[in-house]
């Protein structure tokens, strides 16, 4: 693996400076790793609409494919708390949604990627696969 987990952390803590969460207040950043050593980050976007809010790990896929990262997801940094509290607490895990969302980009690869969950004392390393099991993907089709 080419990702430093320390360097990606970093990346998705930066990123969850730049949430737009007005409503929650609930800042969260990830960070994608590609095996060449690219990192993809995104903070989540909050809407007035609240079902239109956009979790940081789906801005973080989003760019990566629109920026033509397919497969080679290597790991996933995901970190989250108050506005200057980002960090603090438990280890923030994706959503049900996100988890799906970041199967899609390692399917593309055949890869199984170390998801970090960031928390005050503690970050989870877990794998996609242990988040979402039996996953629904491109092959299920």
């Amino acid at each position: 693996m080419t990702i430093d987990r320390d360097t990606l952390i970093t990346a998705a803590r930066d990123a969850a400076t730049r949430a737009y969460a007005p409503y929650s207040n609930f800042h969260v950043g990830a960070a994608l790793g590609f095996a060449d050593g690219s990192v993809v980050t995104g903070a989540n976007v909050e809407n007035a609409s609240y079902g239109l809010t956009l979790c940081a790990e789906t801005v973080a896929v989003g760019k990566a494919l629109s920026e033509d990262w397919r497969g080679q997801l290597e790991a996933v940094a995901v970190i989250g708390g108050r506005a200057g509290e980002v960090g603090k607490g438990d280890p923030v895990t994706p959503c049900g949604r996100c988890r799906q969302v970041l199967n899609e980009v390692a399917a593309l690869g055949g890869n199984d990627p170390l998801i970090w969950c960031v928390g005050e004392d503690e970050v989870l390393e877990l794998r996609l696969s242990d988040l979402l099991p039996r996953a629904f993907g491109p092959d299920s089709l």
